[in-house]
């Protein structure tokens, strides 16, 4: 389960080194964006970075990378072990999540890095990843509502946990589009704490006026927050415009508006969007990119839909269907090391889009079968456009058929 806290990661930790400085990221919605940004940021000035981001999309390890690789399957196991090895020694009790942390430490420490990038898991103030001891820099993307049963029912209450990664002395990036209640919150308690927030404008960046428009609004909010966080980790190199544009322009983090093929799975000769939208907040930034690009081409979208139990499907069916849109709903399967983590059931998903007041073209209930969603999904589509939302999970699932079909 999830057990909030620092006294386990601590333990843990105790005789691990961070001779590392670190870019912390916390918020609801576009952290692992902007740790992929900053990471081809640091590549594009040849600094040393490690960076460690969840969840994981296919196994655990993926969380990890070294200077954007991820890290190498015989040194993960070996930290892991080192790191569980302690664990039972010294009956720490450590959650599955806070033995990945404490892992990612230890090969950060191994690799020599200059600097980790480091995403927050859940909430922030008591995430196993606030046991970082040399922040540079901090950093708050858009907060939304999401784990309100750790983290607490008002978007205010959420952003306090979110400014617990504050730190005296140290700067701290806010994503100035969030709304100002929020902003509010998170100015008192950088007061309170001593640190000196900036609050973005993507309108005044000029990196992101460089590549306005190749961006969508969302992605314009998370690289100001990253240029704004590499120019505050690295003064000197702020000025490196054309080398930071190229290396945003190549930047790819997938599951988030990612175009794939599944001509190999399903026989369909055009590709998919898939997006790991999975909370109301992203699903109006999914609804707004679909609006723009797929929309206009007056076919229906035909949809594969999973979601995580306690997650508010009704409202992200309400920004994301309309009239004459076709629905496969499945559930995902086991997620590596967070059995907690269970999947709606996929009645439940098409009742929730029943109740939307959507007039669906056809349904189908693909209950644990990802695979037959899919070809479901590419029949129904003809060459119309299809789209997987709902879970990182539910991506995830999607990248291991991927895998297994080419071995």
């Amino acid at each position: 389960m999830v057990n909030l806290g620092l006294a386990r990661i601590t333990a843990l930790l105790k005789q691990t080194p961070q001779t590392w400085k670190a870019i912390h990221v916390a918020g609801t919605n576009g952290k692992g964006s902007i740790c992929a940004y900053l990471t081809a940021m640091m590549r594009a000035n040849q600094i040393s970075c490690g960076r460690f981001t969840s969840p994981h999309l296919i196994e655990p390890r993926d969380s990890i990378a070294i200077n954007d690789d991820p890290v190498s399957e015989s040194k993960f196991k070996h930290f892991e072990n080192l790191v569980k090895k302690r664990n039972e020694e010294q009956n720490i009790g450590a959650s599955e999540f806070e033995l990945l942390t404490a892992t990612a430490f230890e090969i950060f420490e191994s690799e020599n890095v200059e600097i980790g990038i480091i995403e927050v898991g859940l909430g922030g103030a008591l995430d196993a990843t606030n046991a970082l001891k040399h922040k540079c820099v901090t950093v708050i993307s858009k907060i939304g509502l999401d784990h309100q049963s750790f983290l607490g029912t008002t978007i205010e209450e959420i952003a306090l946990h979110k400014a617990g990664i504050m730190r005296k002395g140290v700067p701290c990036v806010v994503d100035g589009s969030n709304p100002k209640s929020v902003l509010d919150v998170l100015q008192k308690h950088a007061d309170e704490t001593g640190s000196d927030i900036r609050f973005t404008d993507s309108e005044s960046d000029p990196l992101v006026g460089r590549l306005r428009a190749e961006l969508e609004p969302h992605q314009r909010q998370n690289l100001t927050c990253a240029h704004e966080a590499f120019r505050l980790a690295y003064p000197q190199r702020a000025d490196s415009t054309d080398s930071l544009a190229s290396a945003a322009r190549k930047m790819t983090w997938p599951g988030r508006l990612q175009c794939v093929s599944i001509e190999n799975l399903t026989g369909r000769k055009e590709d998919i969007l898939l997006d790991g939208a999975h909370n109301p907040q992203s699903a109006e930034v999914l609804a707004s990119f679909i609006d723009k690009h797929l929309r206009p081409l007056n076919k229906p979208i035909t949809w594969v839909l999973a979601a995580t139990q306690g997650k508010d499907v009704t409202e992200m069916f309400k920004l994301l269907l309309r009239d004459g849109d076709s629905v496969a709903a499945v559930e995902f399967g086991p997620v590596d090391q967070m059995p907690w983590v269970q999947p709606t059931s996929s009645a439940s998903l098409l009742d929730a889009a029943s109740k939307c007041g959507i007039v669906l073209s056809s349904q189908f209930d693909a209950s644990k079968n990802v695979l037959s969603a899919l070809k479901w999904a590419s029949q129904t589509a003809g060459g119309g456009p299809l789209v997987v939302a709902g879970s990182l999970y539910l991506v995830s699932d999607i990248f291991k058929l991927f895998r297994s079909n080419t071995r």
